[in-house]
């Protein structure tokens, strides 16, 4: 929230905007409407993770109904439980618009956008410089302990500007959130920071087994094996509720979910069987998703495949220059067309197998290349 109205502040500033801004935006020039619109910012910067489920993306694909994301109920959370609250404020805010801001128009595709609405919804879940991204690398990168989510935020934030870009192959331009030239530099060493996070922490083997372990352990305790999407039921079960029932579970074996739990607690996860080598990618993009079905059909529960998919540098936004005109980020930077997109795969089993697993595989790698599985499940 602090980091949204900060960003907000900055390329707002009438000062600060030129006459294309002032055109489509013409909220900038109007004080009333600049300070509504830093209530509406600052409010859908603090509820944009309200939906999140217990220990955040780990279950959300798995174990939500089809169809349903942390965005879409936040978004529900915020049209419903907290609209009485936005609208006793004073002045009111109206919570249909924090929630447009809160989860952007790439989640809210019933919902229209006005340019305004789409660029205030960048400040905080934009690709480039969503105050999301700034916040969570900052905060994770220090109770990790690790230095590679660390960047000069404070100057990236400060030349950050509303500018125009044309879209690819044509001559029209839109209005998105860019940087002046001198930030060039603060908004790569970002993106840099994510390449670094998503390789080294977020996709690291082990963090990755435990969310696989942490599913298995939810889709045997929870009703239906899945998180429930009523409202008051959501809210119910947080972090706290889940890693009591891994305790519980842990130490009796009627709990449900009592194997799961007793790996969690013990630390008795499964082992990497196989991961991803640019070398084996080259002959065959889908092995590592294809040795893992073998290997399951091969060796039954004991086997789980991840995958860790983050596209890097693949974002474009405009950047002021020096004599005025603005350009691509793709055409100025070097570094961020070189910031190569993350994939990680593994299959894991069970560490009393590891042996045997291993052996199975060194017989049957070379006939695994280019065997397609009939049946593909993104993890």
């Amino acid at each position: 929230m602090e980091l949204a109205g900060r960003v907000y502040d900055v390329i707002t500033n009438p000062s600060a905007t030129d006459d294309e801004v002032r055109t489509e935006c013409p909220e900038v020039e109007d004080e009333a409407q600049r300070l509504y619109w830093r209530r509406v910012v600052r409010l859908a910067a603090l509820c944009h993770d309200i939906g999140h489920l217990p220990f955040s993306h780990a279950a959300e694909r798995q174990l939500l109904p089809d169809g349903w994301s942390h965005e879409r109920i936040s978004r529900d959370i915020i049209l419903s439980e907290l609209s009485n609250h936005f609208e006793a404020m004073i002045p009111p805010v109206r919570a249909d618009h924090v929630a447009k801001l809160a989860v952007g128009p790439k989640k809210a595709k019933d919902l229209p956008f006005s340019t305004w609405e789409r660029i205030l919804s960048e400040i905080i879940v934009g690709d480039a410089f969503g105050v999301d991204r700034m916040d969570y690398l900052l905060r994770d990168s220090l109770h990790v302990g690790v230095a590679y989510g660390n960047f000069g935020h404070h100057r990236l934030i400060d030349t950050l500007k509303i500018l125009p870009l044309s879209a690819d192959d044509t001559s029209d331009r839109e209005l998105f959130l860019g940087v002046e030239l001198g930030g060039l530099r603060s908004a790569e060493a970002l993106l840099m920071a994510r390449y670094f996070m998503f390789s080294q922490v977020y996709f690291h083997r082990v963090r990755m087994i435990y969310d696989q372990h942490l599913v298995d352990f939810l889709a045997e305790w929870l009703e239906n094996s899945q998180f429930s999407i009523d409202t008051n039921k959501h809210l119910s079960i947080t972090d706290n509720e889940v890693a009591v029932a891994i305790s519980c579970a842990a130490k009796d074996q009627t709990k449900p979910g009592h194997n799961w739990a007793k790996r969690l607690a013990s630390r008795d996860h499964f082992r990497v069987l196989y991961s991803r080598l640019p070398q084996d990618v080259e002959r065959d993009p889908d092995v590592a998703f294809t040795i893992g079905q073998a290997a399951k059909d091969q060796f039954g529960d004991k086997i789980r495949y991840a995958k860790g998919f983050d596209k890097g540098g693949e974002v474009n936004f405009p950047v002021l220059l020096d004599d005025g005109k603005t350009a691509s980020s793709k055409a100025v930077s070097e570094v961020l067309r070189h910031i190569p997109v993350i994939t990680e795969e593994y299959v894991y089993v069970d560490r009393r197998i590891l042996r045997d697993a291993e052996r199975w595989l060194d017989k049957e790698l070379d006939r695994l290349f280019g065997t397609k599985s009939e049946e593909r499940e993104e993890p």
